[in-house]
């Protein structure tokens, strides 16, 4: 069974996590699972980037991105080449290190 190693976040994930996932599942339903609170203001239908993360470890595992979420992830906050929307990462076999990003584009957030 994959991992999913999830980089300490001061708000989200102080301590860091490494939590089991199944093929198939993606990283932000994972992340939820676990009540790490990754934003997801477009309910996971790749419509937005604020569920916007960086796979550190094992991105080459990972499904190939669509034209929709490469799209997308051009308005992400703080873009960079590990960049991947969480509600399209969808876990492949192979353990995963991802380091949630300090801001989203999100300007208010929904539990604040």
């Amino acid at each position: 069974m994959p991992k999913i190693v999830f980089l300490p976040h001061e708000e989200l994930c102080p301590e860091g996590a490494a939590i089991d996932a199944n093929d198939g599942e993606t990283v932000l339903d994972v992340a939820l699972r676990n009540g790490i609170g990754i934003e997801h203001a477009c309910e996971k239908v790749c419509a937005c980037t604020t569920c916007h993360v960086y796979v550190r470890e094992g991105m080459d595992s990972l499904p190939e991105i669509n034209d929709n979420e490469d799209d997308m992830l051009d308005k992400a906050w703080g873009l960079d080449p590990d960049s991947r929307l969480s509600c399209q990462a969808k876990v492949s076999g192979e353990d995963l290190v991802i380091e949630i990003p300090k801001y989203t584009v999100n300007m208010v957030k929904e539990n604040h």
